[in-house]
């Protein structure tokens, strides 16, 4: 309630702010305006909009060690830095934009926005069950690794790390019950070209579709006063013509409490890589017939209100020639335990110590015929996340 009181009484000062700075901007010009500047019925659209700057940084120490990999580094680093507007137009309407400071502003050449606009979309209530969402937005993938915002995640598992996050398109979600909803979207499957993308590491017989869509459906439920929650996810994407991607996602939710389980389970068939982990082994060409095989647990606990600790483990396995020969070429191992701390009883700011620690294992074959090595890479990170609501 405080909190709540606190973003009205700030949000009302802007808005008098500008109502008085409007009118008195004019004052001494002898043609002055006899209204104001920006109308009143306008301003009062500034108390239904949201402003936030959400950070992330933090000073690490690394260490990677593993075939070519031998180097230590120690630095800090801006891991997310974002700029955001959303808010209410119309008891309807609803609308989110997002700029993030981190990502290349170059435009893309399929969807004419730069990468770092992550999100803006509108979101049109059809009526009380039904939602209609058009421009760039997250796919509706499931798990619940992927519900987190990038400004809390320090890593992500393999796929979600080389997945594409925000793309545009269109999109409905529909709550037939209160504990159930489904969704469905019709999106591209990149952002760019493909010759942009890939250059001139093309197969022969990979060819640019007339449409590279992505056609991706959820459902998520909840059950026992939403103590269990799932987000399941099926989705299909043509990058290249006649060939896609098959990603299916499982991801389940327990709390009771203080303490919070996730466990989600990925499987990613690709008739052409997209998420480039294969065609990185390989270097001279895009991989093709891969697939991707994910597990990602998580567990928080809160001590008390300023005390909380998690820890994610994960594992990705990586597989070539999938429906031939299903060579398996690799596996990785993640662990990332992290401690919180929030000193402000009334703003969500967490200082943190994180451990990350990763080791990707080949398999004799990759070493024998990719010339490819195990490594490991270990990492300290101390910081701060904050996601600051400005107006």
């Amino acid at each position: 309630m405080f909190i709540d009181s606190s973003i009205l009484m700030i949000k009302s000062l802007v808005v008098s702010i500008l109502l008085i700075s409007s009118v008195k901007g004019f004052s001494q010009l002898n043609d002055s305006l006899g209204e104001p500047l920006v109308p009143v019925e306008k301003i009062e659209l500034l108390k239904n909009i949201n402003f936030t700057f959400d950070m992330r940084m933090e000073f690490q120490a690394y260490k990677f060690r593993g075939g070519d990999n031998y180097y230590n580094g120690v630095q800090f680093k801006n891991g997310f830095t974002a700029l955001g507007i959303s808010g209410k137009l119309h008891e309807k309407v609803n609308f989110r934009f997002r700029n993030r400071f981190n990502k290349g502003g170059d435009v893309q050449t399929l969807d004419n926005l730069g990468s770092n606009i992550e999100l803006a979309y509108i979101d049109i209530q059809v009526d009380p069950s039904l939602n209609l969402i058009l421009g760039k937005m997250s796919p509706f993938y499931g798990g619940y690794e992927y519900e987190f915002s990038p400004l809390y995640v320090l890593e992500y598992n393999d796929i979600y790390n080389n997945a594409l996050a925000f793309v545009t398109g269109a999109g409905i979600t529909y709550q037939p019950w209160q504990d159930h909803q489904f969704g469905l979207q019709v999106l591209n499957s990149r952002t760019m070209h493909y010759e942009d993308l890939y250059g001139d590491i093309v197969a022969e017989n990979i060819q640019e579709p007339d449409w590279p869509v992505a056609v991706v459906g959820n459902w998520r439920g909840s059950f026992f006063d939403q103590k269990l929650q799932t987000i399941y996810s099926m989705s299909y994407s043509n990058e290249v013509k006649n060939r896609g991607t098959y990603f299916f996602t499982l991801g389940h939710k327990y709390q009771n409490r203080n303490l919070t389980l996730m466990y989600d389970f990925h499987y990613s068939y690709e008739e052409v890589d997209t998420k480039g982990i294969m065609t990185a082994i390989l270097g001279d060409r895009v991989a093709e017939d891969v697939l991707y095989v994910e597990n990602w647990l998580r567990a928080e606990y809160s001590f008390n209100p300023k005390f909380s600790g998690l820890l994610t483990l994960m594992t990705s396995s990586a597989y070539s020639d999938f429906r031939t020969d299903n060579e398996h070429i690799s596996r990785s191992y993640g662990m990332i335990p992290t401690f919180y701390y929030n000193p402000f009883r009334t703003m969500d700011i967490r200082f943190f110590l994180a451990y990350i620690g990763r080791y990707y294992d080949y398999t004799n074959y990759a070493v024998e015929n990719l010339g490819v090595s195990d490594y490991t890479k270990n990492e300290i990170r101390v910081g701060i996340i904050a996601p600051l609501l400005l107006l």
